[in-house]
């Protein structure tokens, strides 16, 4: 017969196997859920939401002369009068040089006889045909005759015009090329002109924001010789064809006055008012994987991480414009994306 104290150290023992069988299982679930939960990757995670952005786009250019013509002389000969300097403005029409016309007036003079001695005999010839006292032949020559001799009153009457050199535009001369004595030929300079009474710039805008720009919208100018004043503009063109960089070009224009003139070679500062702001769906630019020409984003699916190509819109500070790929309210990674694949569990904090 077993001793009492026997039975009593076995039952203890027993009992602390069972226990110690017990605490064991537990550690082993608990270190499953651990290592289960610890192949999540921690997450910060943004949503995507409807933001008022600001783009203000902005482009610096050159003002230039809303017309620059160079004028030309159209006939040969000697210069014997310039009736115009650097700096003075003169009308359309008005004479700037005369050249030598003594030869050209003898030749207008002597077509102009030759013009009116064949349109009388056309006009005799024309009333003896009515009468049959002409054939028709005759009268076919007088008209022919006529024709020829208006052709030549025609040429010799332009070539005497032309030895008054006159402005084709209203402006301000910026530079003479010839003086008295000199000779010149078709196609020699004369003086250049400039009209500034509205003067534009042509500004290079990315492909982007040139679909959003419109011809008529308007724009604020700013520049260095005025400071703290802002000129009103309008967009006059905006260029069919984009250079190598997908710039295309936009001309602005803009109205000259005597309180704050301007001239043509002034450093412009133009701010496009029509992209100032509006509401558009936007994201953090830190979810931004890739760069904004190839963007993707992680969105959050469930309990996994789901790689999404984007495309983008305007740029407005740390906010980027989402054109297509994502709805209002879904969450995108902004920070652990670079410990992530698609698919990945991720867990956020």
């Amino acid at each position: 017969m077993k001793s009492p104290r026997i039975v009593t150290i076995v039952a203890i023992i027993l009992a602390a196997g069972a226990l110690a069988s017990v605490g064991c299982r537990s550690n082993a679930a608990a270190s499953s859920q651990e290592t289960r939960t610890s192949s999540d990757v921690p997450v910060q995670v943004s949503p995507a939401a409807r933001r008022r952005i600001e783009t203000r786009l902005a482009r610096t250019g050159t003002i230039q002369a809303d017309n620059d013509v160079v004028v030309v002389s159209e006939t040969s000969g000697r210069v014997w009068k310039v009736l115009a300097d650097v700096g003075d403005r003169r009308p359309a029409g008005a004479v700037l040089a005369k050249i030598d016309d003594e030869m050209k007036l003898a030749a207008y003079q002597s077509a102009e006889v030759a013009y009116e001695k064949a349109k009388r005999d056309m006009a005799r010839y024309e009333t003896l045909a009515a009468q049959k006292s002409a054939t028709d032949t005759e009268l076919e020559g007088a008209k022919l005759a006529f024709k020829a001799a208006e052709a030549q009153y025609i040429v010799a009457r332009r070539q005497y015009q032309d030895t008054e050199i006159k402005t084709p535009i209203g402006g301000i001369i910026t530079a003479r090329h010839v003086n008295v004595g000199a000779t010149v030929a078709p196609g020699t300079p004369i003086v250049d002109m400039v009209d500034i009474s509205r003067l534009k710039t042509t500004l290079a805008v990315g492909e982007r924001d040139a679909f959003a720009l419109k011809v008529g919208d308007s724009v604020s100018i700013s520049l260095d010789v005025y400071p703290g004043k802002s000129f009103p503009g309008t967009i006059k063109a905006i260029g069919a064809k984009a250079d190598a960089a997908h710039n295309f070009p936009v001309e602005v224009t803009l109205a000259n006055s005597e309180e704050t003139p301007l001239r043509a070679g002034l450093f412009a500062r133009v701010l496009f008012s029509s992209l100032s702001g509006r509401d558009a769906l936007t994201i953090p630019r830190e979810a931004l994987i890739g760069s904004v020409r190839d963007p993707y984003v992680y969105v959050i699916d469930g309990a996994a991480a789901r790689l999404r190509r984007l495309t983008l819109g305007e740029e407005a500070g740390d906010l980027l414009e989402v054109r297509e790929g994502l709805r209002e309210g879904e969450q995108v990674v902004v920070s652990g994306q670079n410990n992530l694949r698609d698919g990945a569990a991720v867990v956020v904090k």
